[in-house]
């Protein structure tokens, strides 16, 4: 599948399953999401935790709509999301 969200690297199993957490939970807030546009002119989002911690960036989108439809894939999909451990 596509990559609509990509998280900081984590030093911990521990951690990043926190932070998969973290995302599910966040994801069912609209106002979790920061809609941004960078430099040079494409569209991308933030997912922010409670504490205001950036827990996901989005890809670049060539416009505002496919940044919306991104947002409204990763609230829709996030609470029932397989985790994919490839450490084992």
């Amino acid at each position: 599948g596509q990559e609509i969200l990509a998280s900081e690297g984590y030093t911990t199993k521990a951690a990043c399953l926190n932070g998969v957490e973290s995302v599910k939970k966040n994801s069912q807030d609209d106002a979790r999401f920061d809609r941004l546009e960078s430099k040079n002119g494409k569209y991308y989002f933030n997912l922010k935790a409670t504490n205001g911690q950036i827990i996901g960036t989005s890809e670049m989108y060539e416009s505002t709509a496919s940044r919306d439809n991104g947002i409204a894939s990763v609230a829709k999909n996030a609470p029932d999301a397989s985790v994919y451990d490839q450490t084992a």
